[in-house]
């Protein structure tokens, strides 16, 4: 069974990516994998700072986010977009993870995974040009990327009061790209 590792790229508590990573847990679960909902909230991190690192090493925060990539097959991503890019939370964690920590190379918590990417925004764009950037870092640190990518339009006005996706296809999407991210994670893994 394929564990998934979902999380936001979002600090904000009411964030609509997190609603969207939520959903997209479930999506997961309910095509067959086993999905781990994170909150990257509950893991702060300083700013990536080569003489931190120097002083004191790896945060205790990224060794346990470490510890989770490593302890899972896939990845689904809610990517923001802030000023059409990838947030600083999303990308100064990716940078911490990929950090050699001892003996242990940087690009260990990253082989091998398959990632999805989706992303919510009360914009027009729904997010493609951070699913891009955040594609790019992805693949750079040795991650496949699905091709296929979820990006929800005027996401102020698309989930409804339980936190579900209001437009049917949405939803449908959302569920397709969770099944192609689980079928592929069991396919690269077996």
């Amino acid at each position: 069974m394929a564990r998934i590792l979902v999380f936001a790229g979002s600090l904000r508590t009411a964030s609509l990516n997190k609603k969207l990573a939520r959903l997209a847990a479930a999506a997961v679960q309910a095509a067959g994998g086993d999905p781990t909902f994170i909150d990257l909230k509950d893991y702060a991190l300083p700013l990536y700072d080569g003489d931190l690192e120097a002083a004191e090493g790896i945060p205790p925060n990224a060794r346990k986010l470490k510890d989770l990539f490593k302890a899972h097959r896939g990845l689904l991503i809610a990517c923001p977009e802030y000023n059409a890019g990838i947030t600083a939370v999303l990308k100064n964690t990716l940078d911490w993870i990929s950090r050699q920590d001892g003996a242990e190379p940087g690009s260990v918590p990253y082989e091998g995974k398959v990632a999805a990417l989706c992303g919510a925004t009360p914009g027009q764009f729904a997010t493609l040009r951070s699913m891009d950037m955040t594609r790019h870092v992805l693949m750079q640190l040795g991650c496949t990327v699905i091709a296929r990518r979820l990006g929800v339009p005027r996401a102020h006005e698309a989930f409804d009061e339980q936190g579900g996706l209001k437009d049917p296809n949405l939803a449908a999407a959302l569920q397709s790209l969770a099944g192609e991210l689980v079928r592929v994670t069991d396919r690269l893994s077996a």
